[in-house]
């Protein structure tokens, strides 16, 4: 699954934007954000805008990575 999740990256860092981001969450699924998504650290949310323009927030533990694509 690692292995997977390290190739579906690579894949997809290099045919990007670079204002976009791609969220790996705990439970396999990949977010695309149009912007760099920001924490509210009193709530430990992450706020971001997903690929259609609406706003959106994920916990931050259910993060397990974030790149830059």
């Amino acid at each position: 699954m690692k292995n997977l999740l390290l190739v579906a990256f690579c894949v997809l860092s290099l045919a990007g934007c670079a204002s976009e981001y791609i969220i790996a969450t705990n439970d396999g699924k990949m977010i695309t954000t149009n912007e760099k998504p920001e924490l509210d650290e009193e709530t430990d949310m992450l706020h971001y805008q997903d690929e259609e323009g609406r706003d959106q927030q994920i916990q931050k533990s259910e993060v397990k990575q974030m790149i830059e694509r």
